[in-house]
């Protein structure tokens, strides 16, 4: 589920003096949908790159988003508002799982949940690096399958995320051409399992 993590929208209307804690929260309050490109890459412990992906996400709150890698395999991650399907196309299987137990305390969660999401983490400011000003969360829920998320923020809106697992494990995506607010097809958001593909769990 690491995947259904990501995407950030422009963020408008807040003074430049503004924190970053605040900044966010107004993106919450005001992002309804977005949509965008993104880049992953995935580093281990000691920092070596171990993979690097592709791909397009969108979403609309709250609950329904739709993850699509492209490269370097395809692979498709949907919520519809009451489950998350997760479909390999090459292995020609599909995960589904409930929302609320999918989201949790994850990134997904942070995007594309509902507007009190806020409250399932600690936010603290981290200052400026790599020229964006950056705010960590940390879940609240001992469970989560993250240890902390990074986001980046520059004058204008979220441009990066940073995802720490409990193995030391960092996932980065960089966004671009993102579209804050689009009119988004419902279709988007509804999964049908392509004949003859396993489903795994209950649909």
């Amino acid at each position: 589920m690491r995947a259904a993590l990501t995407l950030l929208a422009v963020l408008f209307g807040l003074p430049a003096q503004a924190s970053s804690i605040e900044r966010f929260q107004s993106y919450v309050q005001t992002t309804h949908s977005a949509r965008a490109d993104f880049e992953q890459k995935v580093f281990d412990g000691r920092r070596q790159l171990v993979q690097s992906a592709t791909g397009q996400f969108s979403f609309e709150r709250p609950g329904r988003f739709r993850w699509t890698y492209l490269t370097p395999a395809r692979q498709l991650i949907v919520g519809d508002g009451e489950r998350v399907w997760i479909y390999d196309e090459e292995l020609a299987q599909v995960t589904v799982r409930r929302l609320a137990r999918a989201l949790g305390s994850t990134p997904a969660a942070l995007l594309a949940g509902s507007a009190d999401v806020v409250q399932a983490f600690e936010f603290t400011e981290l200052g400026v690096r790599e020229g964006l000003e950056w705010l960590e969360a940390k879940p609240r829920e001992a469970e989560a399958g993250f240890e902390r998320i990074r986001l980046g923020l520059s004058a204008v809106g979220v441009e990066a995320m940073e995802l720490v697992d409990h193995f030391g494990q960092t996932t980065k995506l960089r966004f671009s051409n993102v579209e804050r607010n689009p009119t988004l097809d419902a279709s988007r958001f509804r999964f049908t399992p392509p004949p003859g593909t396993d489903v795994l769990g209950q649909p």
